[in-house]
Parts: structure tokens; sequence; C-alpha cells
């Protein structure tokens, strides 16, 4: 068993050190020795089908998840038993700080795709932190940029009427696949129309309406879940309130 165990590591360290998302994991600077003991805590490629639960509201916290390839949808069901969508994350993210207050999940974590994750133990990196100094700055970074995520996008829906909400979360999740470097204006959304409106408190027929009145104006192009920004220029005025000067772009 303890042979199983090294040579795990091995191919953890290796995979830590050349994966697509160790920005994301690991700090900048850490030395062979304390990459080694990141590449012991850190649970590499766990993966799931599309529908398949990473976590479940009142599930106990344990960790934390940083997403390899593929999508997730947090939600929560409301008073009337409905879902309400939370959130999306995608390649490049972590999931799962919804629980570190009070030890618990507060949501679902589903996958919208086929995906993969790495599993970090939230106790043992946070042991580990105390031991490399550089590893908790990060970490603090980390949640705080997704806090900040977060705040953005509920100041932009607070008062927007329905177009300016569906052009802000088109221009959210091109600026996320930009970051991590994919196309930014052409893009597959792996969320259903209804999935957007519960998230954007919009009716699904609002949103399929949305789209298409987006598509007669020539700013984006629709094929099923097949987007591309044509005038990105136009939505961002849009949310600014400036259309005009775009309208003949």
């Amino acid at each position: 068993m303890p042979e199983q165990n090294n040579s795990n590591l091995h191919a953890m360290k290796v995979t830590c050190s050349n994966c697509t998302l160790r920005e994301l994991c690991l700090p900048i600077g850490l030395n062979r020795e304390e990459l080694s003991q990141l590449d012991a805590v850190i649970r590499q490629s766990r993966r799931f089908r599309r529908g398949d639960y990473l976590f479940r509201s009142g599930e106990p916290f344990k960790s934390l998840f940083a997403i390899r390839t593929g999508f997730f949808k947090t939600c929560m069901s409301s008073q009337d038993g409905r879902e309400q969508v939370t959130g999306f994350h995608m390649s490049g993210e972590l999931l799962g700080m919804d629980g570190i207050s009070a030890n618990v999940h507060g949501c679902d974590a589903i996958a919208l795709e086929d995906s993969e994750v790495c599993e970090l133990p939230f106790s043992r990196m946070q042991c580990l932190s105390r031991e490399i100094p550089s590893l908790q700055h990060h970490f603090y970074r980390l949640m705080s940029r997704e806090i900040v995520r977060d705040q953005s996008i509920m100041l932009l829906l607070g008062n927007m009427k329905a177009e300016e909400r569906l052009a802000a979360f088109l221009l959210n999740v091109s600026q996320r696949l930009a970051t991590r470097g994919f196309a930014a204006n052409d893009f597959i959304l792996r969320m259903s129309r209804e999935e957007i409106g519960s998230f954007l408190g919009l009716k699904l027929e609002t949103v399929s309406r949305t789209l298409s009145k987006f598509q007669q104006q020539g700013w984006i192009t629709v094929d099923h879940k097949h987007i591309q920004l044509v005038q990105p220029e136009a939505l961002k005025a849009l949310i600014s309130g400036c259309t005009h000067a775009h309208q003949h772009a």
C-alpha cells in the first residue's frame, strides 16, 4: 500500500507542476520541498459526470475544490421548493467557500457537463499555510477575488432591467473565459435558458426573447447554446446607458 501511495504522490507532483491551474492552487515561488508538501495534501482529479453533485446543501464542509475542466452551477432550494441558481463556475475557479463560516455547505454544486476537480482538504491546507506563509497569503487573495467577483455581479444585477442583466451576464462569462485563455467572444453556454433566468431573476421567456432581440440588432449570434458576441461594445454600452453611440457600429 505505501508503494501505491508513493507512486500516486509522484504522479500528483508531475501533474501539479504542469497543471494549467497551478496559478490557482500554487503560490509563485514555492521551493521543491514546499511543493512536495502541497502535493501530499491536494487530492487530484476527481471526475464528475453531467448532473453529478460535487456537494449538497447541509453536508459537512471539508474541502475546497479547484475546477480543472468543466462547468458547475451552485443552487439553493427556495421555500416553495423551486431551485434558485446562485452561481456558475468554470475551469480555473474555486468552489466550496460557502461552507467555511458555518462548517456546512449552504448550497448544492452540480456539474453542468463532464468535469474534473482537484480537492483541497481545508484543515490540512490551513495547517500547511501556517508552515508556508506564502500559501496562506495566496489563499486569502483567491478568496478575496471570489468575494469581489460575487459582489460585482450583485452590483450589476441590482437595479438593472432585463436586457441590461443579460448583457452583463454575457460579458461576465466572456471576461472570465478570456482570463483563462479561452475565446472571449465565441463560446458555448453550458447552462440552460431556464438556469440563466433563475440566476438573473428573469423568466425563461424573457431570457429567450432578449437573446433573440440582441441577435436581431446584430450584437450577437445565437445557435442553441453557441453564442458569438459580434458587437461586445454594444453590450457594454447598453449597460452604461450609451447605446445610441453604437447603434450603427
